[in-house]
Protein backbone atom coordinates (compact mmCIF):
# COMPACT_ATOMS: atom_id res chain seq x y z
CA UNK A 1 0.00 0.00 0.00
CA UNK A 2 2.84 2.47 0.98
CA UNK A 3 4.51 1.10 -2.17
CA UNK A 4 1.22 1.98 -4.39
CA UNK A 5 1.36 5.41 -3.18
CA UNK A 6 -2.21 4.68 -1.66
CA UNK A 7 -1.10 5.59 1.93
CA UNK A 8 1.91 7.72 2.83
CA UNK A 9 4.48 6.58 4.65
CA UNK A 10 3.99 8.88 8.18
CA UNK A 11 0.19 7.86 7.85
CA UNK A 12 1.33 4.34 7.78
CA UNK A 13 4.14 4.19 10.89
CA UNK A 14 1.33 6.41 12.79
CA UNK A 15 -0.85 3.71 12.49
CA UNK A 16 1.64 0.87 13.03
CA UNK A 17 2.61 2.72 16.68
CA UNK A 18 -0.83 2.81 17.69
CA UNK A 19 -1.51 -0.69 16.65
CA UNK A 20 1.39 -1.21 19.34
CA UNK A 21 0.19 0.84 21.81
CA UNK A 22 -3.41 -0.96 21.77
CA UNK A 23 -1.22 -4.70 21.98
CA UNK A 24 0.71 -3.38 24.82
CA UNK A 25 -2.38 -2.39 26.95
CA UNK A 26 -4.03 -5.31 26.08
CA UNK A 27 -0.53 -7.58 26.96
CA UNK A 28 -0.49 -5.31 30.53
CA UNK A 29 -4.24 -7.03 31.21
CA UNK A 30 -3.07 -10.23 30.01
CA UNK A 31 -0.03 -10.48 31.81
CA UNK A 32 -2.60 -9.60 35.07
CA UNK A 33 -3.77 -12.61 33.96
CA UNK A 34 -1.93 -14.98 32.77
CA UNK A 35 1.68 -13.88 34.08
CA UNK A 36 5.11 -12.55 32.50
CA UNK A 37 5.55 -14.61 29.92
CA UNK A 38 1.97 -13.25 27.79
CA UNK A 39 4.64 -10.06 28.31
CA UNK A 40 7.30 -11.91 26.58
CA UNK A 41 5.51 -13.17 23.70
CA UNK A 42 4.23 -9.78 23.18
CA UNK A 43 7.98 -7.99 23.62
CA UNK A 44 8.64 -10.51 20.81
CA UNK A 45 5.91 -10.37 18.54
CA UNK A 46 6.17 -6.45 18.42
CA UNK A 47 10.03 -6.78 17.75
CA UNK A 48 9.23 -9.24 15.14
CA UNK A 49 6.57 -6.87 13.25
CA UNK A 50 9.09 -3.69 13.13
CA UNK A 51 11.46 -5.95 11.86
CA UNK A 52 8.95 -6.91 9.00
CA UNK A 53 9.88 -4.51 6.93
CA UNK A 54 11.56 -2.15 9.33
CA UNK A 55 15.26 -2.25 10.48
CA UNK A 56 18.82 -2.60 8.79
CA UNK A 57 17.42 -6.13 7.40
CA UNK A 58 13.74 -6.01 6.83
CA UNK A 59 13.08 -9.69 6.76
CA UNK A 60 9.77 -9.13 5.08
CA UNK A 61 11.55 -8.58 2.00
CA UNK A 62 14.30 -11.35 2.29
CA UNK A 63 11.92 -14.22 1.45
CA UNK A 64 11.13 -14.71 5.24
CA UNK A 65 7.58 -13.13 5.58
CA UNK A 66 5.42 -16.09 5.35
CA UNK A 67 8.20 -17.91 8.25
CA UNK A 68 6.88 -15.04 10.49
CA UNK A 69 3.12 -15.31 9.63
CA UNK A 70 3.46 -18.80 10.34
CA UNK A 71 5.39 -18.38 13.89
CA UNK A 72 3.24 -15.48 14.80
CA UNK A 73 -0.38 -15.85 13.52
CA UNK A 74 -0.38 -19.17 13.37
CA UNK A 75 1.31 -21.05 16.40
CA UNK A 76 2.50 -18.53 18.73
CA UNK A 77 -1.89 -16.98 18.80
CA UNK A 78 -3.17 -20.25 19.17
CA UNK A 79 -1.04 -21.75 21.56
CA UNK A 80 -0.84 -18.24 23.65
CA UNK A 81 -4.86 -18.27 23.52
CA UNK A 82 -4.97 -21.43 25.05
CA UNK A 83 -2.29 -20.48 27.38
CA UNK A 84 -4.09 -17.22 28.64
CA UNK A 85 -6.93 -19.53 28.77
CA UNK A 86 -5.87 -21.84 31.25
CA UNK A 87 -1.90 -21.84 31.90
CA UNK A 88 -1.12 -24.63 29.63
CA UNK A 89 0.34 -24.88 25.98
CA UNK A 90 -0.53 -29.00 25.81
CA UNK A 91 0.36 -30.55 22.37
CA UNK A 92 -3.05 -30.89 20.69
CA UNK A 93 -2.84 -26.44 21.12
CA UNK A 94 0.42 -26.98 18.76
CA UNK A 95 -1.07 -29.28 16.66
CA UNK A 96 -3.78 -27.48 15.83
CA UNK A 97 -1.97 -23.95 15.51
CA UNK A 98 -0.29 -25.72 12.29
CA UNK A 99 -2.97 -25.97 9.90
CA UNK A 100 -4.62 -22.36 11.45
CA UNK A 101 -1.06 -21.29 10.87
CA UNK A 102 -1.14 -22.35 7.02
CA UNK A 103 -4.28 -20.37 6.19
CA UNK A 104 -3.35 -17.28 7.79
CA UNK A 105 0.12 -17.74 5.71
CA UNK A 106 -1.70 -18.35 2.54
CA UNK A 107 -3.34 -14.73 2.60
CA UNK A 108 0.19 -13.60 2.73
CA UNK A 109 1.12 -15.70 -0.12
CA UNK A 110 -2.33 -14.38 -1.98
CA UNK A 111 -1.47 -10.40 -1.05
CA UNK A 112 2.45 -11.10 -2.11
CA UNK A 113 1.55 -13.06 -5.47
CA UNK A 114 -0.88 -9.78 -6.28
CA UNK A 115 1.88 -7.53 -5.33
CA UNK A 116 4.95 -9.43 -7.59
CA UNK A 117 5.36 -6.62 -10.75
CA UNK A 118 5.58 -3.93 -8.33
CA UNK A 119 7.41 -5.26 -5.21
CA UNK A 120 9.91 -6.40 -8.51
CA UNK A 121 10.15 -2.60 -9.71
CA UNK A 122 10.72 -1.65 -6.12
CA UNK A 123 13.73 -4.10 -5.56
CA UNK A 124 11.64 -5.76 -2.50
CA UNK A 125 12.45 -9.56 -2.45
CA UNK A 126 9.40 -11.80 -1.19
CA UNK A 127 9.14 -15.07 -1.61
CA UNK A 128 6.72 -14.79 -4.04
CA UNK A 129 9.08 -12.40 -5.97
CA UNK A 130 11.91 -15.19 -5.20
CA UNK A 131 9.71 -18.33 -5.84
CA UNK A 132 7.78 -16.87 -9.35
CA UNK A 133 4.36 -16.87 -10.63
CA UNK A 134 3.85 -20.00 -10.85
CA UNK A 135 5.68 -21.95 -7.63
CA UNK A 136 3.97 -18.86 -5.77
CA UNK A 137 0.56 -20.12 -6.58
CA UNK A 138 1.48 -23.45 -6.12
CA UNK A 139 2.41 -22.75 -2.48
CA UNK A 140 -0.96 -21.10 -2.02
CA UNK A 141 -2.59 -24.23 -3.17
CA UNK A 142 -0.55 -26.52 -1.00
CA UNK A 143 -1.30 -24.16 2.30
CA UNK A 144 -4.82 -23.84 1.95
CA UNK A 145 -5.08 -27.87 0.75
CA UNK A 146 -2.63 -28.65 3.64
CA UNK A 147 -4.89 -26.68 6.16
CA UNK A 148 -8.23 -28.40 5.35
CA UNK A 149 -6.30 -32.05 4.84
CA UNK A 150 -4.24 -32.04 8.06
CA UNK A 151 -7.48 -31.35 10.62
CA UNK A 152 -9.28 -34.47 9.83
CA UNK A 153 -5.90 -36.57 9.76
CA UNK A 154 -5.20 -35.07 13.75
CA UNK A 155 -8.70 -35.43 14.90
CA UNK A 156 -9.19 -39.02 13.47
CA UNK A 157 -5.48 -39.93 15.03
CA UNK A 158 -7.29 -38.46 18.09
CA UNK A 159 -3.84 -35.84 18.45
CA UNK A 160 -6.39 -32.82 18.23
CA UNK A 161 -10.08 -33.23 19.39
CA UNK A 162 -12.06 -35.15 17.65
CA UNK A 163 -15.07 -32.31 17.26
CA UNK A 164 -12.42 -30.24 15.67
CA UNK A 165 -14.10 -32.47 12.42
CA UNK A 166 -16.26 -29.92 11.75
CA UNK A 167 -13.82 -27.33 10.89
CA UNK A 168 -13.62 -28.77 7.56
CA UNK A 169 -16.56 -27.10 7.20
CA UNK A 170 -14.67 -23.51 6.44
CA UNK A 171 -13.00 -25.10 3.53
CA UNK A 172 -15.95 -23.58 1.48
CA UNK A 173 -14.69 -19.87 1.71
CA UNK A 174 -11.59 -20.69 0.44
CA UNK A 175 -13.09 -22.89 -3.06
CA UNK A 176 -13.58 -19.89 -5.25
CA UNK A 177 -10.27 -18.18 -3.98
CA UNK A 178 -8.17 -21.69 -5.26
CA UNK A 179 -9.81 -21.41 -8.36
CA UNK A 180 -9.07 -17.88 -9.21
CA UNK A 181 -5.75 -18.37 -7.67
CA UNK A 182 -4.98 -22.28 -9.70
CA UNK A 183 -6.83 -20.14 -12.63
CA UNK A 184 -4.29 -17.46 -13.17
CA UNK A 185 -6.01 -14.40 -11.34
CA UNK A 186 -3.65 -11.17 -11.01
CA UNK A 187 -4.42 -7.75 -9.96
CA UNK A 188 -7.32 -6.45 -8.64
CA UNK A 189 -8.70 -10.09 -9.40
CA UNK A 190 -6.68 -11.37 -6.44
CA UNK A 191 -8.78 -8.90 -3.41
CA UNK A 192 -11.87 -11.81 -3.56
CA UNK A 193 -9.17 -14.13 -2.86
CA UNK A 194 -7.66 -12.22 0.22
CA UNK A 195 -10.72 -11.77 1.20
CA UNK A 196 -12.38 -15.29 0.60
CA UNK A 197 -9.00 -16.94 2.30
CA UNK A 198 -9.51 -15.10 5.50
CA UNK A 199 -13.11 -15.83 5.62
CA UNK A 200 -11.28 -19.24 5.99
CA UNK A 201 -9.31 -18.47 8.55
CA UNK A 202 -12.30 -16.76 10.80
CA UNK A 203 -14.23 -20.12 9.95
CA UNK A 204 -11.42 -22.46 10.66
CA UNK A 205 -10.35 -21.48 13.84
CA UNK A 206 -13.75 -20.62 15.14
CA UNK A 207 -15.48 -24.20 14.28
CA UNK A 208 -11.90 -26.32 15.18
CA UNK A 209 -12.78 -24.19 18.66
CA UNK A 210 -16.47 -24.94 18.71
CA UNK A 211 -16.32 -28.32 18.03
CA UNK A 212 -13.45 -29.40 20.21
CA UNK A 213 -15.11 -27.83 23.83
CA UNK A 214 -18.35 -30.21 22.18
CA UNK A 215 -16.98 -32.83 21.34
CA UNK A 216 -13.47 -33.26 23.18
Amino acid sequence: MVAAGVIPPRQMWIATWAAVVVAGIAAIGLTAIAGPVVMVIGVASVLAMLGYVGGPVPYGYRGLGEVFVFVFFGLVATVGARFVHDGTAPRSAWLVAIPVGFVVTAILVANNLRDIPTDEAAGKRTLAVILGDKRTRMLYAALVEGAFTLVPVLAIARWIPLGALVAIAGAWPVMRPLRAVMGGATGPELIGVLKGTARAHLFLGLLIGIGSAIWH
